[in-house]
């Protein structure tokens, strides 16, 4: 099999079922009507969600696209019951229990630089704190 020539590697995010042909999408390069249908069927059982994807373009302008996990920021908004998160950490915008921690560092725990569930689990602590997002019963 001959090695194809990559062209261009784009980090997007798109609404999981909602990708359309547009500017962001252009500048990869690739065909996006296919894109957009495949990313689509592949990511209909995740409505609602924010999904980034990793496109690899290729001279001959075809493409190769992963998926990844829903940012840690939106599933802990969602999370909290919140719209905005706090721009000072000091002031508490929302708080979750340690059971709604967990369950979003377990689904986190293919994209991040964890050994187990705690490692996670301190990880999106962390962006929970930046957010000002308050962890009940947690550290």
């Amino acid at each position: 099999m001959s090695k194809k020539k990559v062209a261009k590697v784009c980090k997007l995010q798109f609404p999981a079922g909602g990708a359309k042909p547009g500017p962001a999408l252009a500048s990869a390069g690739i065909n996006m009507p296919q894109f957009c249908t495949a990313f689509n069927d592949a990511t209909k059982d995740r409505k609602g969600d924010l999904v980034p994807v990793v496109i690899t373009a290729y001279e001959d302008k075809s493409f190769d696209f992963i998926l990844k996990t829903t940012p840690a920021a939106v599933m802990l908004k969602k999370a909290a019951n919140i719209q905005k998160a706090s721009g000072d950490q000091k002031q508490v915008a929302g708080t979750i229990t340690v059971d709604q921690l967990k369950e979003i560092a377990e689904y986190k725990m293919p994209d991040l630089n964890a050994n187990d569930v705690e490692a996670a689990m301190r990880i999106v602590a962390g962006t929970a704190r930046n957010m000002g997002i308050k962890i009940e019963g947690f550290e």
